[in-house]
């Protein structure tokens, strides 16, 4: 005879890429902090092909609170914002919150959005206090988030804070998206109808490094900016019509110069300083309308966004594993990846 289990109230997504020295600290605070809320919980980690004993250490995990633990393995790096839609697909809350695991977002925090989300939003974002990064990654960030507002409208304070939490609605609408390519939490805001932010606590990484390097934040603004707004290639149309028609003006007036006084020697380097701009912009031109087609390129060869190759589950409603011995496939994971 089954008995009935009152609905999930929340759902914790944790992506997971090389963080084993941090998250024994990860568990010793998660978990509490989870507990005080006096609400059903499930917390999903993600194990985003880690080359470290990751994978391993979350199966430990996951033999330690199989009531509430659940552990998805990739068999490759897809990606923060892969195992973030992975983790979607399986989260079971009314109200699902994305954590990074190396603790720069305290889990401690979490009461915060979910306070806030009983107040009837269904998307709370965040803005991090007293950022404990440098002063050069504050900076980028600021001037990165102004410029993307402006080019997609997606109003987002912090986009680099990734504690932040959606309502079931969202996150049905999310999993129905097919995008390749795609950043979760804009996603998200477009899906939202009341969508709201507010301050957290930020810490310093609790060991390990990080994994956005300034090409990987220059890369995801690219996917954001391409992904939401088509604004970049209506501007660089725009541009290229003043282009044309200021060579077109210098143009005929070399000429009109040269019918009247002859042929001008002195500002060749002028012209070619001049040649040298138009050529960059081209170039650029020709840059940016590839990121569109590469992003067209890649939806329409319909790969798989990624793949999984076990699932931890021994909740009673969850989703069975991947495989008959999910435990055993964890182990041979972690091993092939050392």
């Amino acid at each position: 005879m089954s008995t009935f289990a009152p609905p999930l109230a929340l759902s914790v997504v944790i992506p997971v890429y090389n963080e084993e020295a941090g998250l024994a600290s990860l568990f010793a605070r998660l978990y509490p902090a989870l507990d005080a809320l006096g609400e059903r919980y499930e917390i999903i980690f993600i194990n985003d092909g880690s080359k470290d004993r990751s994978a391993a250490l979350l199966a430990e995990q996951q033999r330690k609170r199989p009531d509430v633990t659940r552990a998805i393995l990739f068999n490759g790096n897809y990606g923060q914002h892969m195992a973030i839609l992975a983790g979607f697909e399986h989260a079971r809350g009314d109200i699902v919150i994305t954590l990074d695991a190396d603790l720069q977002n305290p889990p401690e925090e979490i009461g915060k959005l979910v306070a806030k989300m009983r107040e009837g939003y269904d998307y709370v974002g965040s803005i991090r206090l007293q950022r404990q990064d440098s002063w050069f990654r504050r900076n980028a960030s600021l001037a990165m988030n102004t410029l993307r507002e402006k080019i997609t409208h997606v109003r987002m304070t912090d986009q680099g804070c990734m504690l932040r939490a959606y309502g079931r609605d969202v996150v049905d609408t999310i999993n129905r998206c097919s995008e390749v390519n795609t950043f979760v939490p804009a996603l998200a805001y477009t899906f939202s109808l009341r969508p709201t932010e507010i301050e957290v606590a930020h810490e310093e990484r609790a060991a390990g490094e990080s994994k956005y390097s300034l090409f990987k934040l220059i890369r995801l603004n690219f996917d954001l900016v391409t992904g939401f707004s088509l604004m970049p290639l209506q501007f660089m149309s725009f541009l290229g019509i003043l282009l044309s028609l200021a060579s077109g003006a210098l143009f005929l007036y070399l000429m009109i110069e040269r019918l009247l006084f002859g042929s001008q020697v002195q500002g060749v380097f002028t012209l070619f300083a001049i040649t040298f701009c138009l050529l960059g912009v081209l170039l650029f031109s020709m840059g940016l309308l590839g990121e569109y087609i590469g992003r067209v390129y890649e939806q329409v060869r319909g790969r798989p966004r990624y793949v999984v190759q076990a699932v931890l589950d021994d909740t009673t409603a969850g989703i069975a594993p991947a495989s008959g011995n999910a435990q055993a496939e964890a182990n041979r994971f972690a091993a092939s990846r050392r």
